[in-house]
């Protein structure tokens, strides 16, 4: 199992990432489309290959054709646009927030899974990718459709130990 592995190789002195590992993703609540394409578009987020390469496969097995294919675009358009925004929000120069975007972003809205989904897979991307304008307008979004808090709290949850992991794995590798 992909799980098992990630924790495996992960040091003894990432032992709380190894237990939340196990606690965000195995005894999640989350249903299975919404729990791996978060998942997968965190992996994918990453950039890390030991991370994907371990939790792709499972992703792959446990999600609809479409629903995998959806989180790889959530991964992908939020890669953009939290650069584009985050950058919007970062210069001083407010006018460049009135100028026409002209980025293609049609995924968006026509993922071809629940909206709901795609916003909650779009607002994990953005977490790891720390754009607040964007984690800003995807929860808003989320909320507005009466997701919980909760709900979206897993995927934040999803979002960092996926992160940690990474950086941690891909940290050692470096090392080695």
């Amino acid at each position: 199992m992909a799980l098992d592995e990630l924790k495996a190789a992960l040091p003894d002195y990432a032992k709380d990432l190894k237990l939340n590992l196990g606690s965000v993703i195995g005894n999640s609540d989350l249903p299975q489309q919404q729990l791996w394409g978060t998942v997968l578009s965190c992996a994918m987020a990453t950039g890390s290959k030991s991370v994907l390469s371990e939790l792709e496969p499972q992703a792959k097995e446990l999600l609809s054709a479409e629903a995998y294919t959806a989180a790889k675009a959530a991964a992908a358009v939020m890669a953009m646009n939290n650069v584009y925004y985050r950058t919007l929000h970062l210069l001083s120069d407010k006018e460049y927030g009135t100028l026409r975007t002209g980025l293609r972003m049609n995924i968006i809205g026509n993922p071809g899974v629940e909206k709901v989904d795609f916003e909650l897979w779009s607002f994990a991307v953005s977490a790891i990718n720390g754009c607040g304008q964007c984690l800003d307008s995807h929860e808003q979004v989320l909320r507005k459709a009466g997701v919980e808090r909760e709900v979206i709290q897993a995927a934040a949850k999803i979002a960092a130990v996926v992160q940690a992991v990474a950086s941690v794995l891909d940290a050692e590798a470096a090392l080695a």
